[in-house]
């Protein structure tokens, strides 16, 4: 069961409420001022011979009239801050007036405040400016003058001049548009470089940030006074901390265009005037339509070598910048070729294949998607025969899946030199080397007697050629011509003498 709380803190409670409304009214009404007089001529009262021509001064807001005909707006005047929605003008009016009062209407000159004044009334209501002095004719110029040449001749013609100029500048102005685009491009041959560009309206200026890129000609990654229509030229080099994956630019603009609107004030039973509104600020961001992908250049080293009659390749896929990615995480697949050639001797080590040397056996690899570059061991089908094999490998652009175009630039191709010593094999025995006989030292022979006229067929009886004798030296022959000499002596002892 409730119980109403005790008289005392109903009374409380109560007066804690009408505190709170009282607030809340302070809070949300408009302050009001009392309006002091701006810059201009005529006469600083509700109601005069000549009027006043100029500003209002409400605080530090030079305001000018927006209703022809009323009193001047001396007393207490409340701002109702800005709006689009005064009076029925037209978005054309509102911002033709707010041009004007917040570009030339903020002065202490008198002929610039007094003709921001007429021009200003002039956009609100043009027949009533002109006839509200008595003036008959149907020329803004005659109005002026009509009054003018009272209030301040010594400055009517200027007047005249600048209310006319001032008129026509705000009367040509196109109602601006808030909004519009941001387009971001990617050059075909080289995702490192692309363009971004504003589409606003011709009036509007703004600042460009860049996430991932930074504007080419000055390194920077912001940029203000951007105007649209202008193509920016961007570079967007692979972020540091990217893991190889496509990357994406991204661009925020912040643009701001005159504003289609007026800071409003009224004074009770006089004018209703117009400060300067701000200017409308908006927002544009874009990203890649598609994103950059990481560019590369893979290239190989190799160690080969046969077994069982194969060659056999200990293939190493490598790049100097980090292995692409694609969307998935997965690395970017590498296809490599290589042609192996057979010589009968060692080749000389050169940049192009010797002319109608033909391949004898081919090597394919493809990388794994899961590790992207490393080792591979690759082996061609039996080679012919013994000689000396070498591989060139190749990795071409135009032979690898569409996925992996896009990360070589266009015309990429990496080759290796012919017959590098990595990739030179040889299956059987070296060819013999060819050495030139080195002289013999030359040494004077043994002094012999001159052998008999039968010595060779002595010598035959022994079984050595003439040929084998002249090759076993001087000793043998020395004992050899020893022995058929005692022989020829002992067969005269035997012989009878007469």
């Amino acid at each position: 069961m409730q119980h109403s709380p005790p008289p005392s803190r109903r009374r409380r409670a109560a007066f804690a409420a009408a505190v709170a409304v009282l607030l809340g009214a302070v809070g949300f009404a408009p302050a009001a001022h009392a309006a002091d007089q701006g810059t201009g001529f005529g006469t600083w009262a509700p109601l005069s011979s000549t009027g006043w021509h100029g500003s209002m001064r409400v605080g530090d807001v030079h305001t000018y009239c927006i209703h022809p005909g009323l009193p001047v707006a001396t007393g207490d005047t409340t701002d109702h801050g800005e709006s689009s929605d005064v009076n029925g003008l037209s978005p054309q009016q509102l911002v033709s007036i707010n041009h004007l009062v917040g570009t030339y209407g903020q002065t202490d000159d008198p002929v610039q405040a007094a003709s921001v004044g007429w021009a200003v009334k002039a956009i609100v209501d043009r027949d009533t400016t002109l006839h509200s002095w008595g003036y008959t004719g149907d020329d803004l110029r005659g109005a002026i003058d009509h009054i003018m040449r009272r209030a301040s001749p010594e400055n009517n013609v200027a007047v005249q001049n600048l209310a006319l100029t001032y008129l026509a500048e705000a009367e040509a102005m196109a109602v601006p548009r808030v909004g519009g685009t941001l387009t971001l491009t990617t050059q075909a041959d080289d995702p490192t470089r692309g363009t971004v560009t504003a589409d606003v309206d011709p009036t509007a200026s703004g600042t460009l940030r860049l996430e991932n890129a930074v504007f080419a000609d000055t390194g920077a990654a912001e940029r203000s006074g951007v105007v649209g229509g202008i193509v920016y030229p961007i570079s967007a080099p692979v972020p540091a901390a990217n893991d190889g994956r496509p990357y994406a630019v991204r661009a925020t603009g912040t643009f701001t265009v005159e504003t289609a609107a007026i800071r409003s004030y009224t004074t009770p039973d006089q004018q209703q005037s117009a400060g300067p509104a701000r200017p409308t600020t908006f927002e544009l961001t874009a990203e890649d339509a598609t994103t950059r992908p990481v560019r590369f250049a893979p290239h190989i080293s190799t160690s080969a070598h046969l077994q069982d009659g194969r060659f056999v390749d200990e293939v190493a896929v490598e790049s100097d910048e980090p292995w692409p990615r694609l969307e998935d995480g997965s690395f970017v697949v590498i296809t490599a070729t290589a042609d192996v050639f057979a010589t009968s001797s060692f080749p000389a080590e050169s940049d192009e294949i010797p002319a109608g040397l033909d391949p004898v056996a081919h090597l394919e690899l493809r990388t794994d998607p899961a590790t992207g570059g490393g080792v591979y061991r690759v082996q061609s089908d039996t080679l012919p025969g013994p000689g000396v094999y070498i591989a060139v490998w190749r990795i071409d652009r135009g032979a690898q899946d569409a996925e992996t175009m896009e990360h070589l630039s266009p015309g990429f191709v990496f080759v290796e030199r012919f017959a590098s010593p990595s990739q030179t094999t040889q299956w059987g025995d070296p060819p013999p080397v060819r050495v030139d006989p080195t002289p013999a030292a030359s040494t004077p022979p043994p002094v012999t007697s001159s052998p008999p006229a039968s010595t060779p067929a002595a010598l035959a009886a022994t079984g050595m050629s003439a040929a084998a004798i002249g090759g076993t030296g001087g000793i043998a022959a020395v004992v050899l011509a020893m022995g058929a000499a005692a022989y020829w002596i002992a067969r005269r002892r035997g012989t009878p003498r007469t």
